[in-house]
C-alpha cells in the first residue's frame, strides 16, 4: 500500500508557519548558490564573447595579457605579410596592430579611481569585430585626439559621456562616440586610433595583433609557421580561447568562495529542516500508528515523510532560482585578475544553473529529511498509541 500524495501536501500546509520558516530557509541558501553560479557565467560569458572564432591573436611569448606582451613594428610587418590573413573586398589584409594601456579614472558619484583599459586600434579593428556597434556619435578621425568608448565606462566614469573629455597621456581626448558589443568585455574600454596612443604615451611598440583568417584550418599553419621563425618570439592563439582563459581564474576563483559561503549556509538549511520533520513526526505519533494499524508498510511511511522534506526543499528551491533570477537586470563590475583593469559584466542565468540549483535543494531535502523519516518508519504501532 501507498500513502496518497496529497498526505504530504495537507500536512505542510497544516504548519505553514514552520514550512515558510524551513522552505526560507532553503531558499535563500539556494539564492546564495544561484548568485554565484550566475556570477561566474556572467563573468565567463563576458569575456569569451570579447572573442570571434575567425579572429586569431598574436603575442609576445609568455604574456599573460596584452597589456604584458611587446611587439614592435619588425615584428609587426612580418606578421601581417602572412598567407593566411583575410582580405575585405577592396584587398586590404584584416589584420589590426593594437596598443593596450591603462589609466586611472574616477567614477561618476563616488569619485573613487579605477583602472581602465585604452585600446589603440586600426580601422580594421571594427570590421573584424561585428558586435562592436556604435550606438551614439561617430567613429574617432585618425590624427586627432578623439575616443569612443563602451557604454559600462560612458555610464559609470567622470568624462566618459558623449562630448566629454578624458585626460590622458599628456593630452585631452573628446569622447566622440558610444559603442556596444553584445555584453562583451569590449564595453569595459576606451578605442582610439592605435597611432595617437603609441605617439601620446611615447611607445615604440604595440601589444597584439589581431588577424582574420581566410579559412577555419588556417589557424594550425599559421600559428606553427609563426611560431618556429627564429625573428620571432610569439604565441599565436585564437581570440576566443585567449579571453576564455583570462576568465578562469576569476571565475574559478568566485566559484570556490561562494560555494563555500553556500556550504556553511547549507548546513544550516538541512539542520532547519531536520528539526522540522522530526518535529513533524513527533506531532503526527498517532497518525503513523494509525498507518501501520490500516496496514500501510514501514517503507511507505519512510517514502511519505522523506516526499514531504523534498517537497519542501523543491519549493525553497524554486522561490530561491526565482529570487536569483531577478540579479540578471543588475550589472557588477570587478578587477579583471589578468588585466588589472575594471571589467563590468552581468548575472547570467543559464538552464544548467538552474538544474543544478534544483538537485542541490532536493540534496538537502533528503539529508535534513532522511533521519526523521526513517524515525518516523521505525514507530511500532503499540508504542504510537501509548505515546498519544
Amino acid at each position: 500500500m501507498i500513502i496518497p500524495l496529497n498526505y504530504s501536501f495537507r500536512n505542510l500546509w497544516t504548519r505553514r508557519l514552520t514550512t515558510f520558516l524551513t522552505a526560507g530557509g532553503i531558499a535563500l541558501v539556494i539564492f546564495v548558490f544561484s548568485a554565484v553560479l550566475m556570477l561566474a557565467n556572467g563573468l565567463e560569458k563576458t569575456l569569451v564573447g570579447t572573442g570571434s572564432d575567425k579572429n586569431a591573436i598574436v603575442l609576445r611569448k609568455g604574456a599573460q595579457s596584452e597589456f604584458m606582451s611587446m611587439l614592435d613594428r619588425n615584428a609587426i610587418n612580418i606578421i601581417q605579410s602572412q598567407p593566411e590573413i583575410a582580405a575585405d573586398p577592396e584587398g586590404k589584409r584584416l589584420a589590426a596592430s593594437e596598443v593596450v594601456v591603462l589609466i586611472n579614472l574616477p567614477k561618476r558619484g563616488t569619485n573613487k579611481p579605477s583602472h581602465v583599459q585604452i585600446r589603440g586600434v586600426a580601422p580594421e579593428s571594427l570590421t573584424m569585430r561585428p558586435q562592436v556597434t556604435l550606438t551614439a556619435g561617430r567613429r574617432w578621425r585618425e590624427g586627432l585626439s578623439e575616443v569612443i568608448v563602451g557604454r559600462e565606462v560612458a555610464e559609470r566614469f567622470q568624462g566618459g559621456g558623449l562630448g566629454e573629455t578624458i585626460r590622458f597621456g599628456m593630452r585631452d581626448w573628446t569622447v566622440v562616440g558610444v559603442f556596444e558589443a553584445e555584453g562583451a568585455g569590449f564595453e569595459s574600454e576606451i578605442w582610439v586610433d592605435a597611432e595617437q596612443l603609441v605617439q601620446a604615451f611615447r611607445r615604440p611598440v604595440f601589444s597584439s595583433i589581431t588577424m582574420q583568417l581566410s579559412g577555419a584550418g588556417d589557424f594550425a599553419s599559421l600559428k606553427s609557421r609563426l611560431e618556429a621563425d627564429p625573428r620571432l618570439t610569439v604565441e599565436v592563439e585564437r581570440e576566443k580561447q585567449f579571453y576564455a582563459k583570462q576568465s578562469e581564474m576569476m571565475a574559478t576563483f568566485i566559484r570556490v568562495l561562494g560555494i563555500f559561503v553556500t556550504v556553511i549556509f547549507s548546513l544550516g538549511a538541512m539542520i532547519g529542516a531536520m528539526i522540522t520533520m522530526y518535529a513533524s513526526v513527533a506531532n503526527r505519533t498517532t497518525e503513523i500508528g494509525t498507518m501501520r494499524a490500516l496496514g500501510f508498510p514501514r517503507r511507505s511511511i519512510l517514502g511519505a515523510f522523506l516526499f514531504e522534506s523534498l517537497l519542501l526543499a523543491a519549493i525553497g528551491g524554486g522561490v530561491g532560482i526565482l529570487l536569483a533570477s531577478f540579479l540578471q537586470f543588475f550589472t557588477v563590475s570587478t578587477t579583471n585578475f589578468a588585466t588589472f583593469s575594471e571589467l563590468a559584466f552581468r548575472f547570467i542565468l543559464s538552464p544548467s544553473i538552474v538544474i543544478e540549483s534544483l538537485i542541490f535543494s532536493l540534496a538537502m531535502g533528503f539529508f535534513g529529511g532522511f533521519l526523521p523519516a526513517v524515525s518516523a518508519s521505525r514507530r511500532k504501532i503499540v508504542e504510537a498509541f501509548r505515546a498519544s
